[in-house]
């Protein structure tokens, strides 16, 4: 069994030649036969690609030509089975949204904390620990002592700031506030917002939950649980090991293999989370998509195509 190579990365760095850019690494990916999502906006560009050890090496190595991708620092897992359908190059606002475009991480961000450093800094009592990611995210595995802000999406960490953090100004005002996410980028941004907003000691975990898991070793680990990831793997435990995680393809929400044995989970179509929320038209769509799955792999076909999209 041929083992599969996967890359996440970002750089907030401005890019003007976003349609340049996107052919670029279109033509790279498709010569490569890689398959994910990249991400260009202006404010910089953030990825999740699979393929052959040679060819993710060969990518890393083309996309550093370019100056300002030199020291991109991706991290790398492996999977016995493919995490993508295809590949996909997108041109977006922000390559994470949190919905105003003038918090600029090229301009003002928090201190880059290593993960080697991470565990004794959340360990100090004057640290306020925030978890960044979705709740659904988080529902799964987090740090220690880490505040859940309970959001929908990254969009809504503005508003919890100023509920919880601005409005209570003076219990936080003489704390350390360290930010963490997936990869990094969404506690990136994060800081630059609080930065903006007037916030002094902040910081965040550079490269992410995945680099702590690739580089702290289990023994010494604050993770608790594991961490989900946007790709067909749905979670990774430590050392970047396949989690034990399923994914509802009715709703995207994890699942744990015992969630399937209850009667409300139909494969491919609901489970506990959605299973009342979805109508009957819904479920018969839900259940035609995977009728038609199912014969594409009696086929032994693909049910989605590895082409490479050109919509912006």
């Amino acid at each position: 069994m041929s083992t599969i190579s996967i890359i996440s990365f970002y750089k907030f760095v401005p890019i003007l030649d976003l349609e340049k850019l996107k052919y670029i690494i279109e033509s790279v990916c498709e010569k490569l036969q890689t398959k994910g999502t990249i991400l260009i906006a202006p404010e910089g560009i953030n990825g999740t690609i699979e393929g052959s050890q040679n060819s993710i090496n060969k990518f890393i190595k083309e996309i550093k030509l370019d100056e300002r991708f030199f020291d991109l620092d991706p991290k790398q897992s492996y999977n016995t089975k493919e995490a993508f359908h295809r590949m996909k190059v997108r041109i977006k606002k922000e390559i994470v949204t949190i919905g105003n475009t003038d918090i600029d991480p090229n301009k003002e961000i928090g201190k880059y904390i290593d993960p080697m450093e991470w565990n004794k800094l959340i360990k100090d009592p004057n640290t306020i620990i925030i978890d960044t990611r979705n709740e659904y995210e988080v529902s799964i595995g987090t740090f220690q002592g880490a505040i859940n802000p309970k959001t929908k999406s990254f969009r809504d960490i503005p508003k919890w700031v100023e509920n919880n953090l601005k409005s209570n100004n003076n219990k936080y005002k003489d704390k350390k506030i360290a930010m963490f996410c997936t990869g990094g980028i969404r506690c990136e941004k994060a800081t630059s917002y609080l930065v903006n907003q007037g916030f002094k000691d902040v910081s965040h975990l550079n490269g992410g939950i995945l680099k702590y898991l690739e580089k702290v070793p289990k023994k010494d680990s604050l993770w608790e649980g594991e961490c989900f990831v946007f790709d067909q793997r749905v979670s990774v435990a430590d050392e970047l090991k396949p989690g034990s995680y399923l994914m509802c393809y009715g709703c995207r929400m994890p699942l744990k293999k015992e969630d399937t044995l209850l009667e409300n989970y139909i494969h491919g179509i609901s489970c506990k989370h959605c299973h009342n929320t979805k109508s009957p038209e819904s479920k018969k769509r839900y259940a035609d998509r995977q009728k038609q799955i199912d014969l594409a792999v009696k086929r032994g076909e693909k049910h989605i195509g590895k082409r490479i999209t050109h919509k912006s």
